[in-house]
C-alpha cells in the first residue's frame, strides 16, 4: 500500500472510520447493549483496526524503522494499560488477576502468534525468512527477563502468602521493568539501531512501493499520529464495550472466565498483528519481529510499573504469579524462540511451531 505524501481529506475512510468508532465508543461506554448495537460496535472496531494499521504505516514511513514499529507498540500498550488500571479500580470480580492474565495473554499472542504468522508469511514468500539475530535475540532476552521477574517470581516468593508480591517486591519489579524497557528502547533506537533494521536478502527484500515513494510531510505524519491514537483508543474501548456480550457468551458456553481476557487481548492486539503480517508480505520480517517482541516488552515493561504505582490507592489483592501450566508454556515459548532466532533464518517449520504453541495456550484456556 503506497503512503500518501499529503494529509488525507476529511472524507477519506481513514479519517471517517476512526471518528465513527470513537463516537460508537462514547455512545456505548458503560451501557448494556442490545444485539444489533453490539454488531455495530464490532464493525466499528474492525474498521478502527484497519485505520490504525494504515496510520501506523504512514507514521512509520515518515520516521523510519525501528521507530515506526515502536510507535504502534507503545501507543496500543499505553492505552491498554490505562484500561487495565481503570478496570482494576472498579474492583469487579476477577480484577485481582486482570493484570496477570492480560499481560500473559499479550506475551503468548505476540511471541507466538505475531512471530509465528510473520515467519510463516515470510517463508512462504521467499522459502526462508531472514532477519537480524542480534536485535531479535536482544528483544527475546528482554521479554524472558521481564516475564520471569514479573510473572514467575511472585509464585515462589514467601514474603506474602499466595502468588503475590510484597510492597517492596512490587516496587522493585516496577522500577526494574521500566528501567529495562527504557534501556531496550535506547538500544533499539539509538545505540544499535542497525540491529533492528530489515535484512536484505538479495532478492528485492524490502523493495516495495513505500521504499521509493516520497515520505509524507511532517504535517501529514502528525495528523496520522493523532488519528492513530484515536483509532487505538476506539479499538481498546470498543473491545471493552463488547466485553459484557463476550462474558455472557463465555458463561453460557460453560468456559472459564479467563477466556474473556484472551478474546479481548486478541482484539486489542489486532492492529499489531495485521501490521506485522503486512510487513512480512513485503519481505520485512525484521519489522514484524520488532512489532511482535516489542509489543511483548512494552506490555510488561509499562503495565507492571503502572499497577505498582496504582497499588497505592487500589484495594484488594494483586495476583501476578502464574500457575504451573502457564509457566511451562512460557518456558517453552522462550526456549523455542531462542532456537528460532539464533540462526537469523527461519522456515515454515519454525512459524508452524510457534503457532502450535499459541494454539496450545488457547486450547488450555478453554479446557484447563
Amino acid at each position: 500500500m503506497s503512503t500518501a505524501t499529503h494529509r488525507p481529506p476529511l472524507t477519506d475512510w481513514t479519517v471517517v472510520v476512526p471518528a465513527l468508532a470513537l463516537v460508537a465508543l462514547v455512545l456505548s461506554w458503560g451501557r448494556d447493549l442490545p444485539g444489533f448495537a453490539v454488531g455495530l460496535v464490532a464493525l466499528c472496531l474492525a474498521g478502527a483496526v484497519l485505520a490504525a494499521v494504515h496510520h501506523a504505516e504512514v507514521v512509520a514511513h515518515r520516521v523510519g524503522e525501528p521507530f515506526g514499529s515502536l510507535v504502534l507498540a507503545v501507543a496500543v500498550t499505553v492505552i491498554e494499560v490505562a484500561l487495565i488500571v481503570t478496570l482494576m479500580a472498579d474492583g469487579k470480580s476477577g480484577s485481582s488477576t486482570l493484570a496477570r492474565d492480560t499481560v500473559f495473554a499479550a506475551v503468548m499472542i505476540t511471541c507466538n502468534g505475531i512471530v509465528g504468522l510473520s515467519l510463516l508469511v515470510g517463508a512462504l514468500r521467499n522459502r526462508v525468512a531472514v532477519f537480524n539475530a542480534e536485535g531479535s535475540g536482544a528483544a527475546l532476552a528482554t521479554v524472558a527477563t521481564l516475564a520471569t521477574l514479573s510473572l514467575v517470581f511472585p509464585t515462589f516468593t514467601t514474603s506474602k502468602p499466595g502468588p503475590e508480591f510484597s510492597t517492596a517486591q512490587l516496587t522493585f519489579a516496577g522500577v526494574a521493568s521500566i528501567c529495562l524497557y527504557g534501556l531496550f528502547v535506547a538500544v533499539q533506537t539509538v545505540r544499535h539501531r542497525d540491529y533492528f533494521l530489515p535484512v536484505a536478502t538479495g532478492s528485492g527484500a524490502g523493495d516495495s512501493e513505500d521504499d521509493h515513494a516520497e515520505p509524507p510531510g511532517s504535517r501529514a505524519a502528525l495528523i496520522s499520529l493523532g488519528l492513530l491514537v484515536v483509532a487505538l483508543v476506539a479499538v481498546v474501548g470498543n473491545a471493552k464495550a463488547v466485553s459484557p456480550t463476550i462474558e455472557s457468551g463465555v458463561a453460557k458456553a460453560g468456559l472459564p472466565h479467563a477466556v474473556v481476557g484472551v478474546i479481548i487481548a486478541l482484539l486489542v492486539l489486532a492492529p499489531e498483528t495485521l501490521a506485522a503480517v503486512r510487513a512480512a508480505r513485503r519481505d520485512r520480517v525484521q519489522t514484524s519481529l520488532n512489532l511482535g517482541l516489542g509489543s511483548a516488552i512494552a506490555s510488561i515493561g509499562l503495565t507492571i510499573p503502572a499497577i505498582a504505582l496504582a497499588s497505592i490507592w487500589l484495594t484488594g489483592p494483586l495476583v501476578l504469579g502464574l500457575g504451573a501450566t502457564h509457566m511451562v508454556l512460557l518456558a517453552l515459548t522462550v526456549v523455542v524462540g531462542a532456537l528460532t532466532i539464533v540462526p537469523g533464518r527461519a522456515t515454515l517449520l519454525q512459524g508452524g511451531v510457534h503457532l502450535v504453541i499459541l494454539a496450545a495456550y488457547l486450547f488450555l484456556a478453554v479446557s484447563p
